[in-house]
Parts: C-alpha cells; structure tokens; sequence
C-alpha cells in the first residue's frame, strides 16, 4: 500500500508540463464535444432559434425577431409554426440542401446561408372549414365568426371558402395585407388546383413559443383563446381540400 502510493505521486510529477497540458486539453475537448453533442441532440429534437425575416407576422413578430421554436407537442388551431416551403411558397426558391448540409443547419453546428422556413399562424386545422368573410368582416372558422385580437386590419381582402384536408393546415400571416400565406396558392396549378395551399403536417418544423430575442421584445407566443373555443371540424376530414376562391386568390 505505501509503495503504490508513493508511486502515483512520481508519475504525476514525471508528466511534466507538456503532459498536463496535453491531459488539460484532452479532458477539454470531452467537455466541448459532449457540450456540442448536447445542443445538436437538443435542436434535433426539442427546441430550436429561428430569426424573423420579414414584416408579414407583424405585430405579434417583428424582423430580426429571435423566435424558440418547440417540436414536441401537438400542433392546434391558432399557434405561430414553422414549416419547410411545400413549394412554391419563397421568391426566389431556396436552393435544396443535400442531407448533410440540412443536418448541420438544422443540429446547427453550420447554419446554412440560405433556409426554406417560413413562418405563419395555423387558422384551419385538418376538417376545419374557413370562410372569408362576415358582414363584419371577420373570418368564420366551422360556423362562428371570430375576432382575431392580434391583427391591425381586415382579415383578409381575398375572398374564400376552404376545407381542409386530412394531415394538412391552412395558415395566414398577422400582417394579411403583407403577407403570402396559404390565401395566395388558391390557385395553384397541381394534380389537384390549390393543394399547394394546405401545408402538410411533416412540413411543420415546431410551434413557436417565445420571442427569446431582443430581451425587449421577450413574451410568449401562446395563441390567443378565441382559436381554441372554436367548433370541430369534419370528422374524418376530406382526403383533399374542397375550395371556392376567385381568380383574385393569388399574392
């Protein structure tokens, strides 16, 4: 016992500095990779920051608007998400990212320079039925009317009446008069015209739930009551969307 003692000791002070140094930054590089692992697993899979670039979620988000975005939970009528472009939706087109590249943006170790996330509020949810609009001008959601408190204007000046399609959303921007939702892609050409303005479900990135940056801007973006008081939809809900818009439906 007393000599490997007194060994343990002599083997430290035979490291010499190089040797501590190599075993300080050895230990280091553990706790940065471990750190990194961590943060990659928890941008994979739980949370993620997404920055705002345009005016077309305004007032509730501003450009340049830090958002954290959760991807646990179920999405419902009247939450901020986040999706990948169906198609169609960004001008110009984001370039596609091979599957490495979409990792590292996403794990966010090298955020790529150009991103096809977009940002909107869930107004329909699969079997909803949206109509624009009363004699008041409001929207009205299975029936009843609702009055939106987020927005500065009218609704929306494009007329329509859609139901929504199983695993898809209809989304609009709080900046209706700014902003190309899902009210612009009414008439898109596709095997069905106007599929291309419901997002599906495994489109969605996450549901936003607080604005982390600038600290000034700092509140959660939970969705206003009015959305979750709402009537069902179809049940089950249409296998595609049925649409009754103008020509006027585009953006």
């Amino acid at each position: 016992m007393v000599t490997q003692s007194a060994a343990t000791p002599a083997r430290r002070r035979g490291l010499g500095w190089r040797g501590h140094l190599v075993a300080f930054v050895r230990e280091l590089l553990v706790v940065v990779v471990g750190a990194l692992v961590v943060s990659c697993l928890l941008r994979l899979l739980v949370a993620q920051m997404f920055d705002i670039p345009s005016e077309s979620m305004d007032p509730t988000l501003d450009v340049g608007d830090r958002v954290l975005v959760v991807k646990l939970g179920a999405i419902e009528r009247g939450d901020i998400v986040v999706f990948h472009d169906p198609g169609g939706w960004l001008t110009p087109a984001a370039p596609v990212l091979d599957p490495f590249a979409q990792f590292l943006d996403t794990s966010g170790i090298l955020p790529a320079a150009t991103s096809d996330n977009v940002v909107k509020r869930v107004i329909g949810m699969p079997g909803d039925t949206v109509r624009c609009c009363d004699g008041r001008g409001w929207l009205i959601i299975n029936g009843q009317a609702v009055h939106e408190p987020q927005l500065r204007e009218a609704p929306s000046a494009i007329a329509f009446t859609v139901v929504v399609p199983a695993g898809h959303v209809f989304v609009l921007g709080d900046n209706r008069s700014r902003s190309r939702d899902s009210r612009c892609h009414l008439n898109d050409p596709g095997t069905v015209t106007g599929q291309n303005a419901f997002i599906p479900m495994d489109r969605i990135v996450g549901h936003g739930f607080a604005v982390a940056w600038p600290m000034s801007h700092w509140r959660g973006l939970a969705a206003p009551q009015v959305y979750r008081e709402l009537p069902a939809g179809q049940v089950p809900a249409p296998a595609q969307p049925i649409i009754t818009a103008g020509p006027e439906a585009r953006c």
